[in-house]
């Protein structure tokens, strides 16, 4: 739903300016229906100037379905409204060995061309006073997967926000992804992919540890 108590948070402001995902001032004053609505009628349009009889019934729904998608799924990680709250546990059982979450389902879209980046990143961190939720890893993975991106600032931009929520450096964040504009258009290389990789803290420094967070996720 639509946040009735006034405007949203600015998008990104907690992040250094070169990670900011570039974002219009405006960007959330108008409610995710009417940007809905007005997507689907410039898709419509696209439709059909691509030739596309949208009396069809296969295609007649596609552009409100297309608009949909695009405002409630495939970026909903533009709206800082939907930014995840990571909860933190004080870590009393005094856990301060490599905690790594791997193999984080990823989906996300090229900013070039508008289509899909498909992949897993890898998250790690070592723990001090507090520990965090699994599934928050997931979710901040999934918040700025859920934007038109570039695999270098995604990858930079969970580091930040890991290493912001659970107060220390020693993040590391590895990306490994299919681009589909490599795929199926251009060179149409299907064999290739992307791997991208940042390291906080003792993980930038020591390459034992290093060495251990690849090891566990298999590289």
């Amino acid at each position: 739903m639509d946040n009735p108590t006034g405007p949203a948070p600015a998008p990104d402001a907690h992040l250094p300016p070169g990670l900011r995902t570039p974002l219009r001032d405006d960007a959330f004053e108008a409610p995710d229906e009417a940007k809905i609505t007005a997507i689907s009628g410039h898709f419509e349009a696209i439709m059909r100037e691509l030739g596309l009889d949208l009396t069809d019934d296969s295609l007649a729904g596609t552009p409100r379905r297309v608009a949909k998608m695009y405002v409630q799924e495939w970026f909903k990680g533009l709206d800082p409204k939907n930014r995840p709250e990571v909860r933190m546990f004080h870590n009393r059982y005094g856990y301060h060995q490599l905690l790594v979450e791997r193999d984080i389902t990823l989906f996300s879209c090229c900013e070039h061309h508008f289509v899909p980046i498909i992949g897993k990143a890898h998250v790690a961190y070592l723990p001090s006073g507090n520990v965090v939720g699994l599934s928050k890893l997931n979710r901040v993975v999934q918040y700025y997967a859920r934007r038109p991106q570039v695999q270098e600032r995604l990858t930079r931009q969970i580091a930040e926000e890991l290493k912001q929520s659970l107060g220390t450096d020693d993040v590391a964040v590895l990306i490994e992804a299919d681009h589909l504009c490599v795929m199926s258009r251009g060179v149409n290389d299907t064999s290739s992919s992307t791997l991208t990789s940042d390291y906080g803290g003792r993980f930038a420094t020591d390459e034992t540890l290093r060495r251990e967070f690849l090891r566990q996720i298999g590289k």
